[in-house]
């Protein structure tokens, strides 16, 4: 048996394939896997920030194409690229384990850490999310957009002369540059957008047979996280153009789920949590939405 597995050609979409791919071939040795590289609309602009090139989806719709014409059987996508709504034919089978969720910040040399950053100090990222949580934090903060890899955004710090960068946690990790992180942010901080650090593992609808196989490498705790989440951005209708993240906690039974929602200048930024119960994830990320849209339109 042969599988076609379709990705990005970044370092870090290479990286997390053949991660997914390990883990497929520890449960399955006999099985042959074979990796397309699809070039998507996001790696093709690199000139404009990303919510001035369209949607959600910017870095996916070349990719399931291709899983839908049938020339790949699998697409390893990170699921916080994802839109809410997942196409006409095709599905997410089961989550893996997820990498850590939160951001980081990487500065430049002579700073420790966030608090220490000098008034008007300029800190780079492509996120609306985390620019208008930097600045409810600290509004003195020059926020700058930063495109491309991970390794080219770190580069700027010395080839644009910024004080530091905002990164998933996630993607720093896996491309193995730990090392270059200054400070993890806490959620308190930095709500993270909804699935960051988790694998979207895409496949056509009627294929059953790799379905199961995905199952055997699902993470339930990962599973339960992303289900929130992503009922929460579902619910809410969130884009890359509107601050917009969710994070859920699990402790025991219970599941407190914290989410951020913003108009698109930052103006008005509403956060809220709830707390539900583990079995139904679904539920809870959609009163999450409800309650965080109603104290929203609220806001003078």
């Amino acid at each position: 048996m042969k599988i076609r597995v379709g990705t990005r050609g970044s370092n870090l979409a290479l990286i997390q394939t053949n991660w997914t791919i390990d883990r497929l071939k520890e449960k399955f040795p006999e099985v042959e896997f074979e990796i397309k590289i699809i070039k998507t609309k996001g790696d093709k602009i690199l000139h404009l920030s990303l919510d001035k090139i369209g949607d959600k989806g910017l870095f996916v719709k070349e990719i399931e194409n291709q899983l839908l014409q049938g020339n790949i059987d699998l697409a390893v996508h990170s699921m916080k690229d994802m839109p809410a709504e997942v196409v006409k034919g095709l599905k997410f089978a089961s989550v893996p384990k997820r990498e850590d969720p939160r951001d980081v910040i990487i500065l430049r040399e002579g700073i420790e850490k966030f608090e220490d950053l000098p008034k008007g100090a300029t800190i780079g990222t492509g996120s609306k999310r985390r620019k208008y949580q930097l600045l409810r934090k600290r509004p003195d903060l020059k926020i700058v957009p930063i495109r491309g890899n991970i390794e080219t955004r770190i580069s700027k710090i010395e080839s644009e002369n910024l004080d530091g960068i905002v990164l998933a946690a996630s993607g720093v990790k896996r491309a193995n540059l730990e090392d270059k992180i200054t400070e993890y942010l806490s959620v308190d901080l930095m709500i993270p957008a909804p699935a960051q650090g988790a694998l979207a593992l895409e496949i056509r609808e009627e294929d059953k047979k790799l379905e199961d196989m995905i199952n055997e490498i699902k993470d339930e705790i990962s599973q339960i996280q992303v289900d929130a989440e992503r009922s929460y951005l579902s619910e809410i209708d969130g884009s890359c153009h509107i601050p917009m993240g969710a994070y859920c906690k699990i402790e025991g039974e219970n599941l407190f789920l914290t989410g951020i929602f913003g108009d698109e200048e930052g103006k008005k930024i509403t956060v809220a949590s709830l707390e539900g119960k583990k079995d139904n994830p679904k539920e809870l990320g959609k009163n999450l939405a409800k309650l965080i849209l109603k104290k929203h339109k609220e806001i003078k």
